[in-house]
């Protein structure tokens, strides 16, 4: 285990924090291409973790070690990343930007107590990146922002600033300006001048007159955005009056304007020269509340039934999640845990238990599980640490039944915690073995992916009989087939098939014949029945109207069961038949023979007869959905809802500039709808779905599927 530094637990190969107050768990956020994986990579190299950065372009950052991550050049995956600085153990949470992963970024947001939103200075704000946004809001993440990529050819900080404060409000302020000539910083509440230097420590001087007087009116606004949120309500009072504020005073409400989340402070970074990372890297612990200050989850029982709330106290009742699951082809599955409350310790047991997860792959389940070592993860690296205390991070290793949001707590005292939201997959894709002793690799490595996300969810659809995995959209899907390849299923795609109903378009008569005569025994059995069509919706209805006891009372149910089964096992194609009545009128019965094996098989018989003489109709799947999309994109939203036979049945209006399209789309029509959604709305539009009912197939179509 190595030796131990007193303060911060740090061993030969990993650090663990013992006080929640040293610890800061910070999640990256922002679109595709930032530079966030870049950033972790810079920071992790400016405080001493790495002695020389990795590259995204060629596969070598510590946060991007996934193949398909390394294939596709951006994160397709949660990472964590731990640094410390100034005594205070910092957790880097590396996630995803692009829309097809917002379930790690939901599940990063999980494990983080504050956000650091990364934006390329050359970009704008995009509706992709108002989404992410949107995202922290909704679950009240305090966020603070990085304005990267200085070094861009057509970098613009100033503008860059301007459209994040446009679209994200007034609380968005810089603390530190770039200098006129690009070379280094000046610090809005220090007044200091920080030039870049090739040795990574910037050269602090005072700043200049011009300085000052370039960035007065900035000073200005982000004093007043702190003290506004400062719990000392003179301090706004003696500033207005002209008071000079120490800046001591300014930093240490910096920290407490970030929690209470409507204030966002922003910082200027370039990662490939360095300029902004000591500044960055110092504001980290002092400008980022600790989990401290983060309301924590609600608990139950494993039963649901409310506990008493819990806090950040390792000495507190054990209370951690595991917020991602992955497979390591060394060691197997790696459980990456947040620790809520109490401290996680190795070689003591630990119940494992998740629930209400089933309609995605994830059955309700309870276990004592047996904690061999504990782990501070760097990217891929697992690092052993003694223990790990409430409001930190660790990964464990091992524990066969932990799966992503389920809740690890002591075994002589088993809780459950209330699950984060989790996105609905909506783009379905069906698979299947490329060889027979492909299937159980399959089998294998698909138990395995749904284990660890939640974003994913399998259907094995006993009507088409396909194997059908519903993911976020294409880099997702190619993320997904990546992996079981990876883990040796040779795997191929093929196209997804609705399934479909069956009724009749018009009345039909069928006869039923059963009579036969083997060893001795016969069966005979003999039925007439009248079929008509129903309205939709409206089910099956089974009528006698036999005179005469010419089909004995005793085999009349027999008669049902026969066309019931018929209706199930479909007459053309497999496909169940709904929406009918069956009336029997007729039939003839041996007084020996007859029985109700015999029945079942003659009504059987009688409603296929009926499908052979009369006409028969598609009905396919319609879904109510609701689509959530920026005001700008209505038109060409609704034109291609029209092309998809889809029914409108009314728009509203939303927050924030959006409205809500309701409609109801055949289903056939939104298979693809998740991929050609986000390119008719720019990356902005989501939507729901719900099956409503089953409706007439045009003729036009049905002949494809006939």
């Amino acid at each position: 285990m190595g030796s131990k530094n007193s303060e911060n637990g740090q061993t030969e190969s990993g650090v663990a924090a013992s006080d929640p107050g040293k610890v800061r768990n910070i999640v990256l956020v922002g679109p595709s291409g930032s530079g966030k994986t870049t950033l972790t990579e810079a920071l992790l190299t400016a405080s001493g973790v790495l002695s020389r950065a990795g590259s995204v372009t060629e596969g070598t950052t510590v946060c991007d070690h996934d193949p398909a991550a390394v294939r596709q050049q951006r994160s397709v995956g949660l990472s964590v990343a731990p640094l410390v600085h100034d005594g205070v153990k910092v957790n880097l949470i590396d996630t995803p930007g692009y829309a097809d992963f917002v379930g790690e970024l939901r599940a990063g947001l999980r494990a983080a107590d504050a956000a650091l939103f990364v934006v390329c200075a050359a970009e704008g704000v995009d509706a992709a990146t108002t989404a992410l946004w949107a995202e922290c809001a909704a679950v009240g993440m305090p966020r603070a922002l990085v304005i990267a990529r200085l070094d861009h050819a057509r970098a613009d900080f100033a503008a860059e600033l301007a459209a994040c404060q446009d679209a994200f409000g007034a609380g968005v302020l810089p603390v530190y300006l770039p200098t006129a000539d690009g070379a280094g910083l000046i610090g809005l509440i220090t007044q200091r001048r920080f030039d870049h230097s090739p040795e990574g420590q910037p050269v602090v001087s005072e700043a200049s007159a011009a300085d000052l007087a370039a960035t007065a009116d900035a000073r200005d606004a982000l004093l007043e955005g702190i003290i506004a949120e400062s719990e000392d309500e003179s301090l706004m009072d003696r500033y207005l009056a002209g008071e000079s504020i120490d800046p001591a005073t300014i930093i240490a409400d910096l920290e407490t304007a970030v929690a209470r989340g409507s204030f966002h402070p922003v910082f200027p970074v370039c990662a490939t020269t360095g300029l902004g990372l000591a500044e960055l890297l110092d504001a980290l612990p002092r400008a980022f509340p600790s989990p401290l200050e983060h309301a924590l989850p609600a608990i139950t029982d494993p039963q649901g039934r409310p506990r008493v709330a819990i806090t950040t106290d390792p000495d507190g009742p054990l209370a951690a999640e595991v917020v991602r699951t992955a497979v390591d082809s060394y060691v197997g599955r790696v459980s990456l845990v947040r620790v809520f409350s109490g401290t996680l310790r190795p070689e003591r047991a630990v119940h494992v238990s998740g629930h209400g997860l089933a309609d995605r792959g994830h059955e309700d389940h309870d276990a004592d599980e047996r904690v061999a070592h504990i782990y501070s993860p760097l990217g891929a690296t697992l690092r052993e640490v003694p223990y790990c205390v409430a409001g930190d991070l660790c990964a464990l290793t091992k524990v066969g039944s932990a799966e992503t949001g389920d809740t690890v707590s002591a075994p002589e005292d088993p809780i459950l915690m209330v699950p984060w939201s989790m996105p609905e997959p909506l783009l379905p894709v069906a698979v299947t073995a490329k060889t027979r002793s492909d299937e159980d690799a399959l089998g294998r490595n698909l138990s395995r992916l749904v284990a660890g996300d939640p974003t994913l969810r399998l259907e094995r659809n006993a009507e088409t009989h396909q194997l059908v995995l519903w993911c976020m959209g294409e880099a997702h899907a190619d993320v997904v087939l990546d992996r079981l390849r990876a883990g040796g299923a040779e795997v191929e795609t093929e196209e997804v098939r609705v399934s479909l109903r069956e009724t009749f378009a018009e009345p039909a008569r069928g006869h039923g014949r059963h009579v036969k005569q083997s060893g001795g025994h016969g069966q005979y059995a003999v039925c007439d029945i009248e079929v008509e069509p129903l309205p939709t919706g409206a089910g099956f209805e089974f009528v006698d109207r036999v005179v005469g006891g010419a089909v004995p009372h005793q085999f009349i149910g027999s008669v049902e069961k026969g066309v019931r089964a018929q209706l199930e096992r479909g007459l053309r194609n497999g496909r169940p038949v709904v929406d009918i009545r069956v009336t029997l009128v007729d039939g003839k019965a041996h007084s020996v023979d007859s029985s109700d094996a015999a029945f079942q098989t003659a009504g059987s018989l009688a409603l296929r007869d009926a499908a052979e003489k009369g006409r028969i109709a598609l009905l396919e799947p319609v879904d109510d959905i609701r689509v959530r999309l920026r005001d700008e994109h209505l038109g060409s939203v609704l034109g291609d809802l029209s092309a998809r036979r889809g029914r409108v049945l009314g728009t509203s209006a939303a927050d924030d500039g959006y409205t809500v399209v309701q409609a109801e789309v055949p289903s056939v029509a939104l298979l693809r709808y998740a991929i050609d959604l986000r390119s008719l709305t720019s990356g902005s539009g989501t939507f729901s779905r719900e099956f409503s009912r089953f409706d007439p197939m045009p003729a036009a179509m049905a002949g494809q599927y006939a």
